[in-house]
């Protein structure tokens, strides 16, 4: 039992902790934390299953998406960002389910960028998830190529999404891991003007560089190859993550 000095300074403790509260939530256009709290907590608030609202959002992309595939396309590439990157997955995992691709149909590719894969897929009823990512990584049906770096703190950067969630099938077509660089991608005029701005480093993927390499949005969306194509000669980035860390491995969904 606190004493009664100590019941005394209670409401001033309160009020502090609103204060602060109150304060990062005006620069929050600047942290984003508040944003960040409310992604995670949609993704916990049901230890990583998805509701069911979601579920159906997700099966009715995939039908789209087997839609699209019958149409007369070279290439048919899904891009995911970060928490929009697991929710690709299984969109694409949900369309393989349903029935082969069509004969001599378009390419499948995945681009998932600045994934945030750990926040759900380590959460205990994610199992979901898990099965997701461990069926699309042994499909040869798919190209997917995931894309990070250590320079942003909003996304697991070069951590293997299906490695690490230990999940990796024992024939495996992917990901291909690698780094945006942005070291190197970017100019030290730019990384200056980006630095502190975390959120904004973390939407970086889709945005031009100034000194591209091997990534470059606008060439993989809007240009003549195909996602498989541009990288058939690549391997993982050499600072690749990839044990297998999660203590919750079950993908069985009941």
């Amino acid at each position: 039992m606190l004493p009664y000095g100590g019941w005394l300074g209670l409401p001033v403790a309160l009020g502090v902790i609103w204060a602060v509260l109150a304060f990062f939530r005006r620069i929050d256009g600047k942290l984003f934390a508040y944003y960040l709290m409310h992604d995670y907590a949609f993704t916990a608030h049901l230890n990583g299953a998805y509701p069911a609202a979601l579920d159906a959002r997700i099966d009715w992309f995939a039908n789209r998406l087997a839609r699209i595939l019958r149409d007369d396309w070279d290439e048919v590439l899904l891009v995911g960002h970060s928490s929009g990157a697991y929710l690709a997955v299984s969109v694409l995992a949900d369309l393989l389910r349903k029935g082969p691709l069509p004969e001599n149909g378009p390419k499948l590719s995945l681009l998932t960028l600045g994934h945030v894969v750990p926040m759900a897929a380590f959460l205990p009823d994610a199992a979901r998830l898990r099965r997701d990512l461990h069926d699309l990584s042994a499909s040869a049906a798919v190209s997917w190529v995931d894309v990070t770096a250590p320079g942003d703190a909003c996304s697991f950067g070069l951590c293997d999404p299906v490695a690490v969630s230990g999940v990796e099938p024992d024939t495996r077509h992917g990901p291909l891991v690698l780094s945006a660089a942005f070291r190197q991608t970017l100019s030290p005029e730019k990384q200056r003007a980006l630095r502190g701005h975390w959120f904004r480093l973390h939407f970086q993927y889709l945005c031009a560089f100034d000194r591209p390499k091997d990534y470059d949005y606008f060439a993989i969306t809007a240009g003549p190859l195909t996602l498989a194509e541009r990288f058939a000669n690549r391997h993982h980035s050499p600072g690749r993550i990839a044990k297998p860390v999660n203590r919750y491995r079950s993908k069985v969904v009941e």
